[in-house]
């Protein structure tokens, strides 16, 4: 009897196993930004893509400070995906103390580049401010705190030969809230980090008289990061924007992590290249990713899982 019962006992102990076993759910939990910027819709249409791709996951997107945070948030095992800017990528692999990485975040592997940011400087048309010389003394909005754009900020505010003190106000305040200040008057100028055409940049310039300032190009060639590159937002981009602005270009990166399979992040790298419309409906931002350029100036190892993609599709021979 005894034995019977033990027998029955194990029994259903391994069913009870194998029942939470196939009941386990994989989770694909995609790292953005801001709910006003581009990340966070792109993010928005990755997790509709993944869950076609991958019925049985449970996907989510979280809103985050970007780039920095998502990097930090990869690295211990709280995202399986995040987009990221290329520069803070970089640094976060190789450990750069100066960008905030006190050691190198070495899980992160990447998936793919994206579309490039463009480095905004925007000021109210009332400020006084009509070249990127004329920004100091006013006040200034350089991007949330270990951000990517703060990190673009500095960067490029170093290079310019300005600092901080330079200005009469420094904010680290989010895209939105960066807008809301320009709005009510409370700032001259503010960075913002973003692929062209940003809603919170739209809002503000049809509000409001604003000014596109162009970054001179011997800035650019004095910021020893080869991320940076001369960019141009094209005219007629933003309400009352109606002549090119020759600023910087900085890429952007897909991002994922040790520990994610390479099934998932396999499925994960074709699904998108398959459904790269859906990403351009979400916003118009995501027409500059391509496959072909998907593997240039990779920041980070490629995640086996997208290197079986891009074998798969004769990218890598």
């Amino acid at each position: 009897m005894r034995k019977s019962i033990r027998n029955t006992f194990a029994i259903c102990a391994t069913t009870a196993l194998l029942s939470v076993s196939a009941q386990a759910v994989e989770f694909i939990n995609i790292l953005t930004g801001g709910t006003s910027g581009i990340y966070y819709p792109l993010g928005v249409s990755l997790s509709q893509i993944y869950s076609k791709a991958m019925p049985d996951a449970k996907t989510a997107v979280q809103a985050t400070k970007a780039s920095i945070e998502n990097l930090n948030l990869l690295q211990a095992d709280r995202g399986e995906a995040a987009i990221s800017l290329g520069d803070s990528f970089s640094d976060a692999y190789k450990g750069d103390p100066d960008a905030g990485f006190k050691a190198p975040l070495t899980k992160l592997r990447t998936i793919a580049a994206l579309y490039p940011n463009y480095i905004h400087f925007v000021a109210a048309a009332d400020s006084g401010i009509k070249s990127f010389a004329d920004i100091k003394g006013k006040r200034i909005s350089v991007g949330a705190p270990k951000s990517g754009t703060q990190l673009n900020s500095q960067k490029i505010l170093e290079a310019a030969g300005i600092s901080y003190k330079d200005f009469s106000k420094v904010e680290y305040l989010s895209y939105a809230e960066s807008v809301e200040l320009m709005k009510n008057r409370q700032l001259d100028v503010t960075l913002l980090s973003s692929g062209a055409g940003v809603a919170a940049l739209r809002d503000l310039a049809v509000s409001q008289k604003v000014v596109f300032l162009s970054i001179p190009a011997d800035i650019v060639a004095k910021i020893n990061d080869p991320a940076y590159e001369v960019g141009i937002i094209p005219a007629n981009t933003y309400e009352g924007q109606t002549a090119d602005v020759n600023t910087i270009a900085v890429q952007n990166f897909l991002v994922t992590r040790e520990g994610v399979s390479t099934d998932t992040v396999y499925k994960m790298t074709k699904s998108m290249f398959e459904n790269l419309d859906q990403m351009v409906a979400a916003h118009a931002a995501a027409k500059a990713i391509k496959k072909e350029n998907a593997i240039s100036s990779l920041p980070a190892p490629l995640h086996p899982g997208a290197e079986k993609y891009y074998r798969e599709v004769g990218l890598i021979k």
